[in-house]
């Protein structure tokens, strides 16, 4: 069964090395001053107690749900090369931090979901290194694939590796050596008090490693969530044996094609939203993981002003329709740090800069939307439980309806061109109550203006 408290949670992931430094005890060295720009190999420090003094800014924005990349002992700031997979890295705290991390953040009703990365470890890792000292002496050997002795990283790895890097060893999970230390920690921290784990680059990874790594979690209790990385379509890990959801980058494309390149219209947005949703298996739908930027994608903001072109008004309007979407769509919705604030940022390294702590920096336009729609999702049922369809009216205006068995439903009409009227018989939901923005009535039409968002409830019409 899929864990019921993920179809209520609003999502935020963090990358822990760029969120807050709240400990300069632990700094890596060197380390940069806050401001400066991220590369791929630079520190911050930023660390777990960082994280911990700033739940309360998550809560009070409707945060209930936190990923967190990697945060076990490694050799990189992105910590997906783990040396160990029992240690907490360092220089984010010790084991002291992170009880006090899941405390505070378990009293504030807030879920931790970790990063598991169990394809392949770093080249650091203590079971490679033994093979490496050891060639095919080391009790280790078949822990990982390594064509011939000794073990060379240059000019090319003589291991097998995650595509092509060499200081990422490739597990070998046939061995059930490999799968019992997997296993292990999966436990070890489920015990430690996390709610879940999202798990990295799991089509690298046979399925029959995962049934048995989703019989471990579940063993824990059905609300344990496994959500895994996935581009393309999900629905391969949508078994009960397999998957709760999965990260929906589709959904990602599609509200970007809409909202951000124009190289989809409302009819196509349409169609490749239902498409999706027809997909997914029913009982998985609303524990996919949907989300609009991470570590590994340009910033929202960054990307929108890429097409800014196609614009007339300020980027961070287009922003704020692709956020309405996000928050009405089935599934958990999830923001990237700092993205409520509007920050920017190339692919990595630039969507890893240092979260922006100075209130006069961030977009207020971005932000008041952001805070407002993460309030309605946590407030509203059929925002969270409804079923989805989702309907072009015209060819900038999409409309996504929301429906409980109860009647109730949400409507959210989002639209992106220079302005539209919509009949208010045709739509699909009697309003009652508006939700977000200020409907604009003339006769039986909404006036929507240039590039706006109109979210209301009331009782399902059953039309479109």
């Amino acid at each position: 069964m899929q864990p019921e408290w993920v179809k209520s949670s609003v999502f935020y992931q963090i990358f822990p090395e760029r969120f807050a430094n709240a400990n300069a005890s632990i700094n890596p060295n060197p380390v940069e001053s806050w401001d400066k720009s991220p590369t791929r190999d630079n520190f911050f420090g930023g660390d777990l107690k960082g994280i911990s003094e700033h739940l309360s800014y998550l809560s009070d924005m409707g945060v209930n749900a936190l990923y967190l990349t990697p945060i076990f002992k490694a050799d990189t700031n992105h910590r997906y090369d783990a040396i160990d997979y029992f240690k907490i890295d360092s220089r984010l705290g010790n084991d002291a931090d992170f009880d006090e991390f899941i405390k505070r953040a378990h009293e504030l009703q807030i879920r931790v979901v970790l990063d598991g990365v169990f394809n392949h470890c770093g080249i650091g890792h203590w079971a490679f290194q033994d093979v490496v000292r050891n060639g095919e002496q080391s009790q280790y050997v078949n822990w990982f694939s390594v064509e011939g002795f000794p073990v060379v990283s240059h000019p090319e790895p003589n291991y097998k590796t995650c595509s092509g890097c060499y200081y990422l060893p490739k597990w070998n999970v046939y061995n059930p050596e490999v799968r019992r230390h997997h296993y292990n920690v999966a436990k070890y921290w489920l015990n430690r008090g996390i709610d879940g784990w999202r798990l990295d680059v799991p089509y690298f990874v046979n399925k029959t490693f995962w049934k048995g790594f989703h019989k471990v979690v579940k063993s824990f209790g059905d609300d344990k969530y496994l959500v895994a990385e996935e581009w393309r379509n999900p629905s391969k890990w949508l078994t009960p044996e397999l998957m709760d959801g999965t990260m929906n980058y589709t959904v990602r494309d599609l509200v970007l094609g809409f909202c951000a390149d124009e190289t989809l219209d409302a009819y196509d947005f349409a169609d490749g939203m239902n498409a999706l949703y027809n997909d997914i298996p029913e009982e998985h739908r609303s524990c996919m993981l949907n989300l609009l930027g991470s570590h590994d994608t340009e910033r929202l903001l960054t990307r929108i002003k890429a097409h800014e072109y196609a614009w007339d008004t300020p980027a961070e309007d287009a922003e704020n329709l692709a956020y309405a979407l996000l928050f009405a769509a089935d599934g958990a919705p999830m923001v990237y740090y700092g993205d409520e604030n509007g920050m920017e940022g190339e692919n990595d390294p630039g969507c890893r800069a240092p979260m922006i702590w100075n209130e006069n920096a961030w977009n207020l336009s971005v932000r008041k939307t952001v805070c407002k729609l993460m309030r309605l999702r946590r407030e509203n049922a059929a925002l969270q439980y409804g079923r989805q369809h989702v309907a072009a009216l015209g060819k900038h205006t999409v409309c996504i309806t929301r429906n409980l068995p109860s009647g109730r439903a949400c409507l959210c009409l989002v639209h992106r061109g220079s302005g539209a009227y919509i009949n208010c018989d045709d739509l699909p939901v009697h309003m009652d109550r508006s939700l977000f923005g200020v409907p604009s009535i003339i006769g039986n039409q909404y006036r929507m203006g240039e590039k706006s968002i109109i979210m209301y409830e009331g009782e399902a019409a059953g039309k479109l």
